[in-house]
């Protein structure tokens, strides 16, 4: 018996047929380039598929549509300065202590995912990791600039580093 397509599949094919060549001419002509517009205006109709958002609730589809590909292509762009900010700390190291390329790809996917963890948790529990692991800040430095408890701190940390935890393990 084959599988039968989700409800909301057939809304948003309809979705995708009526707007996906108005947001591939929307994302060229905000990228320049043609190839990454169209890869960018799939993953924004798949990111719908993935959270099974259903078309007939969206009220307003152009402006929902270059909202979800404008947040799409912000990931991307951080996930390519990610890549570039590591990639020139490897390029500084002496060449017998530089990591493989597999190394290397491995930590770029690492840090991506990290980033994508980061990204689903609440504004506080990830400026309390970023302080913690990239300033270097104790509990309380973090409470003050936070205006929180230092056992919320905790919390926040504690959460984030879980999530993370979880996301390399798999």
């Amino acid at each position: 018996m084959p599988a039968q397509d989700p409800p909301f599949a057939d809304d948003l094919s309809g979705l995708y047929a009526e707007h996906s060549t108005w947001l591939q001419g929307w994302l060229r002509r905000r990228m320049g380039d043609t190839f990454a517009a169209a890869d960018l205006a799939q993953d924004t109709f798949l990111s719908l598929l993935d959270r099974k958002t259903a078309a007939e609730q969206i009220r307003e589809p152009r402006p929902f549509l270059a909202t979800v590909a404008n947040r799409l292509l912000a990931h991307r762009h951080r996930r390519q300065l990610l890549e570039t900010a590591y990639l020139e700390a490897i390029a500084c190291l002496p060449e017998e202590t530089a990591p493989s390329p597999e190394t290397q790809l491995m930590a770029v996917q690492s840090l991506q995912e990290i980033d994508r963890v980061l990204d689903g948790l609440p504004p506080k529990v990830r400026e309390a990791f970023l302080l913690a692991h990239l300033a270097e800040l104790s509990y309380a430095e973090i409470a003050q600039r936070l205006e929180v408890s230092a056992s919320s701190v905790k919390q926040y940390l504690t959460r984030a580093n879980r999530e993370c935890l979880f996301a390399m393990a798999f």
